[in-house]
């Protein structure tokens, strides 16, 4: 019943670019986080009707016709993706990706899974573990936690956060998705309402390609890319206790000419296969396991705070140029 009404609803909501109350707000759209786990609580599901009346044209009506409804389709579930040693990467990226596809958008206007930046990596592996069972449509954040779930078992693949944050028509809209690197090529992996905003081959030679690539992807919606956060190699160990370093380079794109972005994504690059030789830290035991589980089905996890390699500056402001953005009327294009 619950993808029923996903399959029903607008595209309005937004993604959050960290966590915070329980509304979110991005570009001035509201929406909110599930943070009473599963089964999905009477309130939440309440709010979700409301939000269905509030954005579809006829969403009140079409909210009684599907709640009274005793014959609504069902919904396959996506099998999660099984590979052979032998399976060329990219195919196996591919793969992952068409499975995070078939997930399907969340348009609900209430994030399933509440995923904290600063829990330790295995317990959002856990997290990326009830996304499998409960096979619910996600959003970017919930894409990139479940990206390296899957690939955990693919340790010629390196994983990085790579989050964007771009404006339109006086609005700042934010996105992440995971950047792989592999074979000597960068890609990503995704989710996102537009096609050419989450998924890349294993083909692009340099960061700088892959973050031009999202440039390109972002104007043809009339966003202006503002800034870029990149972050550092994530473990495949899935019982890890580091935290994931979302945010190593922060890149002011109004700040840096196309030259001096250039070399701090190749700083950084450099910065990540330094990374690549140094050993983590070990494992929790099983009890320690058992402590750092899924927020969703205990108490919180310990949060162990690590240090933060020095965040790369983006640069000496430069005096720009502004393109005088297109009178729109208050209407906003959504990524």
């Amino acid at each position: 019943m619950l993808k029923a009404t996903v399959n029903s609803v607008e595209e309005r909501d937004e993604e959050p670019e960290d966590e915070g109350d329980e509304e979110m707000r991005d570009g001035g759209v509201p929406f909110y986080i599930n943070r009473g786990g599963f089964p999905v609580d009477e309130e939440t599901w309440e709010r979700m009707w409301r939000h269905v009346a509030r954005i579809h044209a006829n969403g009140e009506a079409l909210g009684k016709e599907i709640r009274g409804a005793t014959d609504l389709p069902k919904i396959p579930v996506p099998s999660v993706p099984t590979y052979q040693p032998t399976t060329p990467i990219p195919q196996h990226l591919e793969a992952i990706q068409k499975y995070i596809r078939e997930l399907q958008y969340n348009h609900t206007g209430t994030q399933f899974f509440e995923i904290k930046k600063t829990r330790p990596l295995t317990a959002l592996m856990d997290i990326a573990k009830e996304m499998t069972r409960e096979a619910l449509p996600i959003k970017c954040l919930e894409a990139v936690i479940l990206g390296l779930y899957l690939t955990n078992s693919m340790p010629g693949v390196e994983r990085f956060p790579l989050s964007f944050k771009s404006q339109f028509s006086g609005n700042h809209f934010h996105h992440i998705v995971l950047g792989v690197h592999s074979g000597g090529r960068f890609g990503a992996l995704g989710m996102s309402r537009r096609e050419d905003l989450m998924f890349k081959p294993l083909e692009f030679r340099t960061l700088m390609d892959l973050v031009q690539e999202f440039d390109g992807a972002y104007r043809g919606y009339w966003h202006t890319l503002r800034k870029v956060k990149i972050g550092q190699y994530v473990s495949h160990d899935p019982h890890s206790v580091e935290q994931i370093e979302w945010k190593h380079s922060m890149l002011d794109l109004d700040k840096l000419t196309k030259e001096e972005l250039r070399k701090e994504l190749d700083r950084h690059t450099r910065d990540m296969r330094l990374k690549i030789g140094k050993p983590a830290p070990p494992s929790p035991n099983k009890e320690r396991r058992n402590i750092t589980g899924s927020p969703l089905r205990g108490p919180s996890s310990p949060i162990r705070r690590i240090s933060r390699v020095e965040r790369r500056p983006s640069g000496d402001k430069k005096v720009l140029e502004q393109k005088a953005s297109a009178d729109m009327n208050g209407y906003q294009i959504r990524v």
